[in-house]
């Protein structure tokens, strides 16, 4: 028997819908496993929680109390309504928690399901973003922000980019590659931000020639992969990139293969993971029961294949294989939510993967 603590922040918006849907799958998976596997869940306050109880939005009391989890389910926020005390001189909630845990592999897979409508074929592809350096400016020092404002007319912005952290995302990103078809392609701006990423291009190459050469790599400038995944996204493999690059190609390939709200995200760093959906707090819908929780039980998915890689527990992939199978079943026979052209709640979407589960 095996027992994991996973920590549970249910954040803003409809953050709070979709992890206590993802919550109540898992606890239903775990049951119709029954394979000994146990989870241990931590509740912990982010967000406005975090705000109305401790003046924070990622209190000292959620940071102490993940770091003895295994991983944890990471709500959307809404940190762009935050009082300004916390807008402005803080990192929002995802920013602080990647920065804090060193969660520098951002994966994000992005696959046409069966039942939805994609505009890019049967593509399948993953994104690794680099998730510490870069032009994300509020996480790529060590203490402050790479971000300034001169005088009221004139903003700097400071962009890093290291060798170590090259290096150890596209280790994450070639693994992947060899378990899949082989192909990597590194996404970069050296044409005209030469220094930064000639060196994050290639490294990757380096990376690429010394551990994997079984792996085939090609590289593109940013702009132009835009365009290259729009006209033949099935012709990619796994992609690796930077913050920024990687934040906008993976929203544009989940939306290309059917919609960002079925889009799954992980976030990293070895030892300890956090799922994330991909997409945001939505506040117009919040608390209607109408939100899709499809990204946050594929993140979770997500979450148990890396414990269960990571503590090389088969049990763990039981478990997330009852669940995916079950989730993408009900999108593909119904009932949807009405982001998918269905009727169906969030409440009811949820009930329909358990009863799938059951049967």
């Amino acid at each position: 028997m095996a027992n994991y603590k996973l920590g549970v922040l249910y954040g803003d918006g409809i953050g709070p819908e979709i992890v206590k849907a993802s919550v109540e799958v898992l606890k239903a998976a775990t049951q119709q496993a029954n394979n000994g596997t146990t989870f241990e869940y931590k509740e912990l306050p982010m967000g406005w929680e975090g705000i109305k109880k401790y003046n924070d939005p990622v209190p000292e009391i959620t940071k102490k109390g993940l770091e003895d989890t295994n991983g944890w389910l990471m709500a959307p926020h809404d940190s762009a309504a935050y009082p300004d005390e916390h807008r402005i001189s803080k990192r929002n909630p995802s920013g602080e928690l990647r920065h804090h845990f060193d969660l520098y592999s951002n994966v994000r897979p992005s696959r046409a399901l069966p039942g939805t409508t994609s505009l890019v074929g049967n593509a399948d592809l993953v994104v690794f973003r680099e998730n510490t350096e870069g032009f994300l400016s509020d996480r790529n020092m060590y203490k402050g922000t790479g971000e300034y404002m001169v005088n009221k007319d004139v903003a700097l912005v400071t962009g890093v980019f290291t060798r170590q952290a090259t290096e150890r995302i596209a280790h994450e990103a070639f693994k992947l590659a060899m378990t899949r078809r082989k192909k990597v392609t590194i996404v970069h701006k050296a044409n005209v931000i030469k220094f930064a990423y000639e060196l994050f291009r290639d490294v990757c190459y380096e990376v690429g020639e010394k551990y994997y050469p079984e792996v085939e790599v090609n590289d593109f400038h940013i702009d132009a992969m835009t365009a290259h995944l729009v006209r033949r996204a099935e012709e990619f493999d796994v992609i690796v990139t930077t913050n920024l690059f990687g934040d906008i190609l993976s929203d544009l390939a989940g939306e290309l293969v059917g919609s960002l709200g079925l889009s799954a995200s992980l976030n990293t760093n070895g030892e300890q993971a956090m799922a994330q959906a991909a997409h945001g707090s939505a506040p117009d819908i919040a608390g209607q029961n109408v939100a899709n929780p499809t990204s946050m039980l594929l993140s979770t998915v997500m979450l148990l294949q890396w414990l269960a890689n990571h503590h090389d527990d088969h049990q763990l992939n039981v478990i997330a294989e009852v669940i995916e199978n079950a989730v993408l079943q009900t999108i593909a026979e119904g009932p949807t939510t009405r982001d998918l052209g269905g009727t169906a709640s969030t409440t009811e979407f949820t009930e329909a993967v358990i009863t799938r589960m059951q049967a």
